[in-house]
Formats: C-alpha cells, structure tokens, sequence
C-alpha cells in the first residue's frame, strides 16, 4: 500500500479552495489535476497493475 499523507493533501485541497474564492476557476481546476496525477503515480508505485477505469462521456 502506498503512504499517502492525508495531511498535505487536506492542505492542497484547501488551496485549491482559496484560488476557487479568489476566483481563478482555470487555475484551481488545473491544481485539482495535477493532484490528482499525483495521486494516481503514488498509488500505482505501490500496485503498479491497478489501471484507472477509462471516463464515461459525460466525464470528459
């Protein structure tokens, strides 16, 4: 199992939530993918033969 630090995560998505009230809607979405990149290569370094699930239409 990989060793995710919910810490610097909560703080990560608390600046996202700062850039939202700011306003600066591109930026705060484009935090959110990079974190979530980041998540995705942490966990796969722990179970390299997880895959995501390919998005359904409407997630695109």
């Amino acid at each position: 199992m990989s060793d995710i630090d919910a810490r610097q995560v909560a703080q990560r998505i608390d600046t996202v939530l700062d850039i939202l009230v700011a306003g600066d809607y591109h930026s705060a979405i484009r935090n959110l993918e990079i974190l979530k990149s980041e998540l995705l290569a942490q966990v796969n370094r722990g179970n390299p033969s997880d895959s995501t699930p390919p998005k359904a239409p409407w997630e695109v």
